[in-house]
């Protein structure tokens, strides 16, 4: 949990990020940069009707502290300037380095890369998407079919300069109905390894203790429920899923 500081201490706003279809500030609690996203400023989803984005924020959190894997960075409730709402650690990626790419549909790299699909460009180019095949990204993979992300866009993977890869903006999951969509179908039917197994395993075993007990802070008891069946389900496979169900497989925009 983040020290009691950060908890308590006064959150001054410093800017607000236009871009996010949410009220989404970045400020400063005593010397640390974090982002804000205020309850008050979360527009009405026709999809999420039920609970708060900014929960789903948090227990997305949660989830990638037991999956082990330092996905998601330090988030956390706490009240501010608009209310009560998210607040997670602000990290500077590496503006050089791109997880995610749009490239020439005839440039797709032979290797280090997964194609996921290819298409026009608004000029009428064609283009594929890619994204790299490296074992950062593969977790945040498999983290997102646990969570159900709905919305995992390009731009929502922080590339930092040590080569780690941050997942952030994680407002749209937890629908107990399956919701994935996601830019990172690279791997898709591809055996999980034994410590993506492992990672699953302690979501499992931590639903049932201190991980359960958190999580119905924050998520319906459906949604639980529904969490620890697509954990079972993805340990019973042993592969990452290919997509299904009526709905897109890619989020819009893809960044």
């Amino acid at each position: 949990m983040p020290a009691p500081d950060l908890l308590t201490a006064e959150l001054t706003l410093t800017g607000r990020i236009r871009t996010a279809s949410n009220a989404t500030f970045v400020g400063t609690i005593g010397d640390t940069t974090v982002v804000y996203k205020p309850i008050a400023g979360e527009k009405p989803l026709w999809d999420f009707p039920d609970g708060f984005l900014a929960h789903r924020e948090v227990a997305a959190y949660l989830v990638s502290e037991v999956l082990g894997w330092n996905v998601v960075p330090r988030t956390w409730l706490r009240d501010g300037p608009l209310g009560e709402g998210m607040v997670q650690l602000w990290q500077d990626a590496d503006p050089d380095q791109n997880a995610v790419d749009l490239v020439a549909a005839g440039d797709v790299p032979e290797t280090g890369w997964k194609h996921v699909l290819k298409g026009q460009d608004e000029t009428g180019r064609m283009v594929a998407l890619v994204h790299e095949d490296t074992p950062e990204l593969r977790r945040m993979a498999v983290f997102d079919v646990v969570v159900n992300n709905a919305d995992r866009k390009g731009d929502h993977i922080l590339a930092m300069p040590d080569r780690h890869r941050h997942g952030v903006d994680h407002g749209l999951t937890f629908h107990r109905d399956h919701k994935l969509r996601t830019v990172l179908w690279g791997w898709l039917g591809e055996t999980l390894t034994d410590q993506e197994c492992d990672g699953v395993d302690r979501v499992i075993e931590g639903l049932h203790g201190e991980l359960g007990r958190n999580l119905a802070k924050l998520l319906s008891a459906e949604e639980i429920a529904s969490l620890g069946a697509r954990c079972t389900r993805l340990r019973l496979t042993g592969r990452f899923p290919a997509p299904s169900g009526d709905m897109p497989a890619v989020p819009w925009p893809l960044f």
